[in-house]
């Protein structure tokens, strides 16, 4: 007690002022520590529940980016296929139209050979005619003086199918 009363501390005084500390330490504790915790505590919640949810983004991310390009390989195989394939139809579709071309124009060729042949034994025959014709007034004409009319006609009919023979040969 000596020692105490060296330092000029009074028992009762120290004894209120303990008691004081306590309830202030305790009402601190209850109205000001407590709240301020589970403040702490619900904010420490919050920024592991956004890390958490952070990586998980960066995970979904990375799978969506990784389904991207799988997407856009897909998109690209098929497109060169479909490339591919359109480039082989393109190529059968005009050797199609070639041949069909060259077919037509042989066709048109063997019509105007066969049009031209036509015409030309039309003409012919048209000439032969007309030969035959001119044939049967200039032979009438030379041998009026010299057969009677008879004989005129018997030799004008043979001579005229001679001159026939000949043209249709």
């Amino acid at each position: 007690m000596e020692i105490i009363q060296k330092f000029g501390l009074e028992a009762k005084l120290f004894l209120f002022q303990l008691i004081n500390f306590l309830i202030i330490v305790f009402i601190l504790k209850k109205f000001l520590f407590a709240p301020l915790k589970k403040i702490l505590d619900e904010r420490k919640r919050k920024i592991e529940q956004s890390l958490q949810d952070a990586e998980n983004a960066k995970i979904v991310l990375e799978n969506a980016s990784e389904e991207k390009k799988n997407i856009l390989a897909k998109a690209k195989s098929s497109a060169d296929t479909l490339m591919a394939t359109v480039k082989v139809s393109i190529k059968e579709t005009k050797e199609k139209a070639v041949i069909e071309a060259k077919q037509r124009s042989e066709q048109i060729i063997d019509e105007a050979k066969q049009k031209a042949a036509t015409e030309f034994e039309s003409m012919n025959k048209k000439i032969g005619k007309i030969s035959v014709d001119i044939s049967g007034k200039v032979m009438s004409k030379v041998l009026s003086d010299l057969f009677t009319e008879t004989e005129k006609q018997k030799l004008m009919s043979r001579a005229l199918e001679k001159i026939d023979e000949n043209i249709k040969n």
